[in-house]
């Protein structure tokens, strides 16, 4: 430690500013190490690479050679001595077996497991082998575990490895507490072959892999996947090393075969187990409460890119079907009309993998979305022309409804719901009505439409907005299962058209997420309040005001359980969204009290990804501060204080505590706030730097 000390102040000597060009170039402003000086930077060395060059087997001893650098590439020292940070390290070796299409595990060890009374098996990794230094951060390591003399030459054998190097502890006796909180780096790498050199046919040249689920896949939503021990799991090609039948989990007798697991994780609260009273749960881990953010059946969300990704149709087999439905019983026909299944040899018999029909008995077939299918005629709506837009005029909208090849929907009185709603100024919505359109007029070109009971308010100025939404209910014939399907046709996409009621120039509501790149990566398909608002964030916004609150005594008048006294919160569209997302990580009970239901987060969300990359909904700069003059305070009265201003109602979404609250309420004065003074971009706390990882 005295040697670290001495080298980084003669590194300070050298003169410290902020990050220079180097830090710029590799590195970006959401993380942490863009913000450390070029000395910190020369003497941290940040980051961790790992490559496995090289595997040979000697006997019944396996040998891997790899490599570890940093993130420019300049080698490090295992031990921590010469280069700060130890590089802590976990090795896996298994094969897949012929005939097989999974993997088992050379490197295992065993557990007594209270639910079977006996002793499991697990997959595991290992370190306890002997290190060998080569110079330019090459190692090779020698396994503890041996080969048994039958091993299968001609098999697919996989090394897989995991490396962790954590400078937290380091960079908080230095005073770099730019780095105290993530200064950690993790990284994984598999190498793939077969032992006897003989790959396969010409044209097949490759060792037989697993490829069903890729990464990339699952940091869809997770940004980035990290499990276990902090996060030393980071890619699914060494997931599966381990995760396969060959492991139990010990506290529970679950398997944890990767596509059982994901499976059920995944499903978690549906599951027909969870329901019927029966908690999911892996060590001491209860996934019981998850909830996955789309419709279960959208199988092709994680099984896409990967050579094998088709597996979910192309290879029906009770372990992965009979996770998600985990009250079919196989062995005795329970709950599966096609009785006893022993074996998977005639799984697709039954179930092919795709006929082109939909709800036949194909896999894909059985997961088709009722609001996704083919056979659904489409319903949307095109806002025309708006009239009548001065102070305290009743707005005439021109729209079409139409099916998707153009033919218009009438009468109108078919469609369930169908409103138009007026709200306004852009700049941030405060006032909001909306009414029933379905006895618009019909027109030559489609429908008319004045507001009967609601006006324009006669002190507007600037920019407000006409927005729609629709949903019809629509019954789908059933193919081969002898049965018809109910489905909410949804609005394609809620039209928002704006206009200025002053002559003023137009000027849209600031965009801040986008649904298609944004929201529908994990929802995949946005849809809120029973399908009538679908893939336009900008019409969510005009309910979803600083205005607007939660209704606790119409919920309690509804029955809901409500406790007395009960005050209502705002559901602004900056403060509920980043409170919801939040959910499970909330410090105190947040719900929101509807008619319809109570809502909690706290109970029902768990956000998959790290909270800290705004970028992850938000578009381009749309999370920094200053924001945009003109903005309104947020009523929320059941909050530390009301209202909160512009800046304070999206930070207190997510940083929900009374000292944080405590903090934003010194920081406003009756006209205005002064976060953007030290949390602007280019100061010492900018949202950028504060939420840098």
């Amino acid at each position: 430690m005295l040697l670290y000390c001495f080298v980084f102040l003669l590194l300070a000597g050298v003169g410290i500013t902020i990050a220079g060009d180097d830090a710029q170039r590799k590195y970006l402003s959401s993380d942490k190490e863009f913000y450390l000086t070029e000395a910190e930077l020369a003497w941290l060395r940040p980051g961790l690479n790992l490559r496995i060059q090289n595997v040979e087997i000697s006997g019944s001893t396996v040998t891997a050679t790899f490599r570890i650098s940093d993130d420019q590439d300049q080698p490090l020292d295992r031990l921590g001595i010469e280069t700060p940070g130890r590089v802590v390290l976990g090795f896996v070796l298994a094969r897949i077996n012929p005939g097989d299409t999974q993997y088992t595990a050379y490197t295992t060890r065993t557990r007594n497991s209270p639910v079977t009374g006996g002793p499991v098996l697990q997959a595991t990794t290992e370190n306890n082998g002997t290190y060998s230094a080569l110079g330019d951060g090459v190692y090779k390591y020698t396994f503890t575990t041996k080969l048994p003399a039958d091993y299968p030459a001609d098999a697919t054998h996989t090394v897989g490895v995991q490396a962790t190097r954590d400078l937290r502890d380091l960079a908080e006796q230095l005073g770099l507490f730019k780095l105290v909180k993530t200064g950690r780096y993790d990284a994984n790498w598999v190498y793939t072959f077969v032992p006897s050199g003989v790959y396969g046919p010409p044209g097949n040249e490759l060792p037989q892999v697993r490829d069903v689920v890729r990464t990339e896949a699952c940091n869809q939503c997770h940004n980035p996947l990290a499990i276990h021990g902090g996060g030393t799991r980071r890619t699914t090609q060494l997931c599966i090393l381990c995760h396969q039948p060959q492991s139990t989990d010990d506290l529970s007798g679950n398997t944890v075969d990767f596509k059982v697991m994901i499976h059920k994780i995944h499903r978690g609260r549906d599951l027909p187990s969870v329901r019927a009273g029966t908690p999911y749960f892996l060590e001491h881990s209860d996934f019981s409460e998850i909830g996955w953010p789309q419709d279960v059946r959208n199988c092709t969300t994680c099984h896409q890119q990967g050579t094998q990704s088709d597996n979910w149709k192309n290879n029906p087999n009770r372990a992965a079907c009979g996770s998600c439905h985990d009250d079919v019983d196989f062995a005795s026909g329970k709950n599966h009309p096609g009785g006893v299944q022993l074996d998977d040899s005639r799984c697709s018999t039954c179930h092919p993998a795709d006929t082109g029909l939909e709800f036949d008995l194909s896999v894909a077939g059985v997961h088709t979305i009722p609001a996704f299918s083919k056979q659904l005629k489409g319903l949307n709506v095109k806002i025309l022309e708006i009239t009548n837009t001065k102070p305290g005029d009743k707005p005439t909208v021109s729209f079409t409804v139409t099916e998707n090849d153009g033919k218009t929907i009438s009468p109108l009185s078919g469609i369930q719901t169908l409103a138009l709603r007026l709200a306004g100024p852009t700049t941030d919505y405060t006032f909001n009505v909306s009414e029933d359109a379905r006895s618009a007029t019909a027109t030559s070109t489609g429908y008319t439409y004045t507001f009967k009971t609601n006006s324009l308010p006669t002190n507007a100025s600037g920019t407000y907005a006409v927005g729609a939404e629709a949903r019809r209910t629509v019954t789908i014939p059933g193919t081969l299962l002898g049965q018809n399907f109910t489905a909410t046709e949804s609005i394609a996409l809620n039209p928002v058209v704006y206009f200025s009621v002053d002559g003023s120039k137009v000027a849209p509501r600031r965009k801040v997420v986008d649904v298609a790149t944004k929201c529908n990566v994990c929802h995949k398909r946005l849809a809120m309040h029973g399908g009538t608002r679908t893939n336009a964030t900008e019409y969510c916004q005009m309910c979803h005001n600083p205005a607007t609150v939660d209704n606790p005594e119409g919920a309690r008048a509804a029955g809901r359980n409500v406790p007395e006294g009960t005050v209502p919160t705002s559901i602004n569209f900056r403060f509920l969204i980043h409170r919801w997302h939040t959910g499970h990580s909330l410090k105190r009970d947040f719900k929101i009290y509807r008619t319809f239901g109570i809502f909690s987060p706290n109970e029902e969300v768990f956000f998959p990804g790290d909270r800290r990359d705004c970028t992850k909904c938000h578009v381009g700069t749309s999370y920094t501060l200053p924001l945009p003059a003109g903005m309104a305070g947020t009523v929320a009265p059941r909050e530390f204080y009301s209202p909160m201003g512009p800046a304070a109602s999206a930070c207190l979404g997510c940083h929900d505590s009374e000292a944080t609250a405590a903090h934003a309420f010194q920081q406003t004065a009756p006209f205005g706030e002064s976060c953007a003074a030290c949390h602007g971009e280019g100061k010492e706390f900018s949202v950028s730097r504060v939420h840098a990882r």
